[in-house]
C-alpha cells in the first residue's frame, strides 16, 4: 500500500469515487491510516439510513422497510469487506492494532440496529402478517431471515437486559479478534532452521519449500525453515526422517496459543465462553449450542451428536487395525514403539508406498499448483459453462494474488475472482472464501468481486499433495456458490446460507479433483509435461480409503468436543486444559492421533462466532455431498448436463432465497441419505 500520510475526508482514497477496474478497491492509492475516518464516516451514514427507515411516517412495508434496510449499509459494508480481507490475508502491525481498536466499535454498531425498537417493530408487524402480504418467494424468504435475525441478536429484549446483551456482544467481539491475532502471532513467531542433516528424508519439493519460507524470512541463501503452516508442516511430518524433528513440529503446531505469556488463549476461551453463556441464557435457551442449531439443518445438539457418533466409533475401530500395521512397520524398521502422533503420518507414507506402490513424492510432481488451478476452471465451465480470462497489471492486494474475469455461457460478465495461493508471515493459516464484494439484484444488478485463499508453500514450481488440491477444489467450490448467485436481496446471496449448507457447494465440488479425465488433461509432470500414467491414476484410486479411519478421528474427535463445550449449560466455568483432559479421556481419543484442532488455536470457534457448536458442519455437509455426488454417478457421467443444471439452479446460484432442506430434496428428488458418506470414508463394515 501507498506511504500517504493524508487522511482528511477530502482527500481520503477510500471515500472517494473508486474508479478502478471493475470497482476493485484503490490498492496503492490507501495505508492503514485512512481506515479509521473512512469507518467513522461509514457508520455515521449507517446510522443515519436505519433512523430513516425506522422513524418514517408511513406504515411498513416490504419497500419500504425490507428492501430499504437489505440495501443500507452500504459504505461501511465495503470498507468492512476490503478491512477483513486485508487483517487476514495481508496484515500488519498497524493493521493489527486498528482492528482491536474497531472490534468493539463495529460490534457495537450491529448491537445497535438489531435493538433498535422502532425498526424491529416495523419488521416484527410485517412478519406476523407475513402470509396475508402476498410476497414472492425470496421476499417471503427475506422477511423470514431478517426477523430472525433480530431475534437471535437479541431485538426482543428490554431495558436494561438490551443494554446488557449489547455488553456481551461488545465484549466478544474484542476477545474473538485477541484470540485470532494471539494465534498468528504465534504461527508467524515459530520457525525450525534445518542444516544439512536436518533434512533427512525430505523430497525436493519440501527442500524447496522449506529455502523458499527461509527467503520470505529475510534469511541467507541456502537456509531451510519449516513453519506452522500445515503445506510444509504436513509433509515434514509425513517424510522427514528426524523423529526429534518431527516431534517438535508436532508440539509446536499443538502448544500454539497454550502457552504462557502474550499470547495465551486459555484465559481468553474462558471469558468468551462465559460471555456466551451469558448470552444464551439471556435469549431463554439451555445452552450456546441449542442458541446456534436453531438457524441451522440439524436443529438440536443430539441431531449432531447422532451424526458424529456414527463416525466415530467405527473410526477409532478401524484405526486400532491400521495402528497395528503401523506399529508392526515401526517395529520391522527399529522405529520406537509404541509409535507417538508424530509418527503416524511418516509410518502412514511410507506404509502407503508399500501397499499401493504409491510414493507421494512420485505422485506430487504431477500437480503443479497452475495446473491444478486450470483443471478447477475446466471443471466449471464442464459443469456451468464459466470461462475464465486471466487479467494482469491489475494492482491487488499483494503481488501473489491473480484475477481472473468470468463470463457464462452467454460470454456475460459473472464476476471477477481472485486466486490469492501462497502462505506467508502477513497471513493466518488455513484457507478460505472470501469477497471483496457480493452480489445481488438479477440482470444489472451488483456482480461479485470473490477471493480464494490458500496457504500453498510457494516455490518456483509449487507442487501440492492430493490433500492440497482437494483443499483448492474446496475452496474454489466455495468462490462458485459466491460467483454464481442469482438473488435479489444481498441478505441472500452466494454463501450466506445456513452454516452446515454452505459446506455442501465447496465439498461436492472436491469430487471433480480426482476424476479420470480431469487428471488425465490436466496432472502432467512439470518438468516433462507428460501426462500422469494411468496405473498411478490407478493407484490413487485404490488407496483413497487409506487411512481415512486417522483423517475421521482427527476431525470428528474436535467436532464433539466442540459440541460438549458449547452444550455446557449457562454458569460452567470452563478451565480449557481440564475441560480438554477431561473429554479426550471420554470420547477416548487415542493419544498417538489426537486432533487437528486444539481450544487454544481453535479458530473456527473463537476467532468469531460463525462455526461456534458448528465444527460438525463439514460432516453434515458431506453427507449431502457424497448422496449429491452419487447423482452424477447414477446418470453415468461427472459432468451430466442435466444434473449439472439442477445443481446450478437449486444449489450454487440460489444462495439463501429457500429452506436448504428444501433445496436439496429439488436437486436429489429426495433427502440425503447418509450411507455414500461412510462408504466414501471407508466405515461401513469392519
Amino acid at each position: 500500500m501507498s506511504i500517504s500520510t493524508k487522511t482528511g475526508l477530502d482527500v481520503n482514497p477510500l471515500l472517494q469515487p473508486w474508479n478502478t477496474y471493475f470497482g476493485l478497491p484503490p490498492f496503492g492509492e490507501f495505508n492503514a491510516s485512512h481506515f479509521v475516518p473512512v469507518f467513522d464516516r461509514a457508520l455515521f451514514e449507517h446510522c443515519e439510513e436505519l433512523s430513516v427507515i425506522a422513524s418514517q411516517n408511513a406504515p411498513a412495508n416490504f419497500e419500504n422497510t425490507l428492501t430499504a434496510f437489505d440495501t443500507s449499509g452500504r459504505l461501511l459494508n465495503r470498507i468492512s469487506l476490503l478491512f477483513h480481507n486485508l487483517t487476514s490475508s495481508e496484515t500488519s502491525q498497524e493493521l493489527r492494532a486498528i482492528q482491536l481498536e474497531m472490534a468493539p466499535r463495529l460490534a457495537a454498531h450491529e448491537n445497535s440496529i438489531y435493538m433498535n425498537a422502532a425498526l424491529f417493530n416495523r419488521i416484527d408487524g410485517l412478519h406476523k402478517e407475513r402470509h396475508s402480504l402476498d410476497l414472492a418467494p425470496d421476499e417471503m424468504r427475506l422477511l423470514e431471515r431478517v426477523h430472525l435475525d433480530f431475534v437471535r441478536a437479541g431485538g426482543q429484549l428490554q431495558g436494561a437486559q438490551r443494554d446488557r446483551y449489547g455488553e456481551l456482544t461488545t465484549m466478544l467481539a474484542s476477545l474473538c479478534t485477541q484470540f485470532a491475532q494471539n494465534v498468528l502471532a504465534d504461527e508467524s513467531a515459530f520457525v525450525l532452521p534445518l542444516n544439512e542433516s536436518d533434512l533427512a528424508g525430505l523430497p525436493d519439493f519440501v527442500r524447496a519449500a522449506a529455502a523458499n519460507a527461509a527467503t520470505q524470512r529475510g534469511l541467507p541463501e541456502s537456509s531451510h525453515v519449516i513453519t506452522l503452516s500445515p503445506s510444509l508442516a504436513d509433509p515434514f511430518l509425513a517424510f522427514s526422517t528426524r523423529r526429534d524433528l518431527r516431534e517438535k513440529i508436532w508440539r509446536a503446531r499443538q502448544a500454539r496459543g497454550a502457552h504462557a505469556g502474550s499470547c495465551d488463549n486459555r484465559p481468553v476461551v474462558t471469558q468468551i465462553m462465559a460471555l456466551r453463556q451469558k448470552q444464551a441464557e439471556m435469549l431463554g435457551y439451555a445452552s450456546y449450542a441449542e442458541y446456534e442449531l436453531v438457524d441451522r439443518m440439524a436443529g438440536t445438539p443430539n441431531a449432531v451428536f447422532k451424526l458424529l457418533e456414527q463416525a466415530w466409533e467405527p473410526a477409532k475401530a478401524f484405526a486400532a487395525l491400521d495402528r497395528k500395521a503401523l506399529t508392526d512397520l515401526a517395529a520391522q524398521r527399529g522405529e520406537p514403539t509404541p509409535i507417538a502422533a508424530w509418527d503416524w503420518r511418516y509410518l502412514a507414507q511410507i506404509l502407503k508406498a508399500e501397499r499401493f506402490d504409491l510414493d507421494e513424492s512420485v505422485l506430487k510432481p504431477y500437480f503443479s499448483l497452475d495446473n491444478m488451478v486450470a483443471a478447477m476452471f475446466d471443471c466449471a465451465h464442464r459443469l456451468f459453462g464459466l470461462r475464465f480470462a486471466e487479467q494482469t497489471g491489475i494492482p491487488l492486494h499483494h503481488p501473489d494474488a491473480r484475477l481472473w474475469e468470468v463470463r457464462n455461457r452467454q460470454d456475460d460478465l459473472v464476476g471477477v475472482f481472485i486466486g490469492d495461493n501462497f502462505a506467508r508471515p502477513t497471513k493466518r493459516s488455513g484457507a478460505w472464501m472470501s469477497v471483496f464484494r457480493s452480489q445481488s439484484g438479477h440482470q444489472g444488478g451488483t456482480l461479485p468481486i470473490v477471493v480464494n485463499n490458500n496457504n500453498f508453500a510457494k516455490a518456483d514450481v509449487t507442487l501440492l499433495s492430493v490433500d492440497d488440491v482437494r483443499t483448492l477444489f474446496h475452496e474454489f467450490g466455495h468462490g462458485l456458490h459466491g460467483l454464481l448467485s442469482q438473488v435479489r436481496f444481498e441478505r441472500l446471496a452466494g454463501t450466506r446460507v445456513l452454516r452446515d449448507f454452505v459446506e455442501l457447494p465447496s465439498q461436492i465440488f472436491e469430487n471433480w479433483a480426482m476424476e479420470p479425465q480431469i487428471l488425465q488433461q490436466h496432472a502432467r509432470h512439470y518438468q516433462t509435461g507428460a501426462p500422469i500414467p494411468a496405473d498411478l491414476m490407478e493407484k490413487l484410486k485404490q488407496s483413497r480409503k487409506f487411512d481415512q479411519a486417522w483423517a475421521t478421528v482427527q476431525y470428528t474427535g474436535p467436532a464433539l468436543m466442540d459440541m460438549a463445550l458449547h452444550s455446557l449449560p449457562p454458569g460452567n466455568a470452563i478451565d480449557v486444559e481440564a475441560f480438554e483432559a477431561e473429554q479426550r479421556e471420554k470420547l477416548g481419543i487415542p493419544l498417538d492421533i489426537g486432533e487437528r484442532h486444539s481450544l487454544a488455536h481453535f479458530q473456527h470457534l473463537f476467532a468469531g462466532a460463525s462455526y461456534a457448536a458448528g465444527y460438525y458442519v463439514y460432516m453434515w455437509a458431506e453427507v449431502l455431498e457424497a448422496d449429491g455426488f452419487a447423482a452424477f454417478k447414477e446418470a453415468g457421467d461427472p459432468f451430466d448436463a442435466a444434473t449439472a443444471e439442477r445443481l446450478l439452479t437449486t444449489i450454487y446460484s440460489a444462495g439463501n432465497s429457500q429452506d436448504p432442506a428444501a433445496a436439496y430434496r429439488a436437486f436429489r428428488g429426495r433427502d440425503p441419505k447418509i450411507e455414500p458418506m461412510l462408504q466414501k470414508r471407508g466405515l461401513l463394515t469392519l
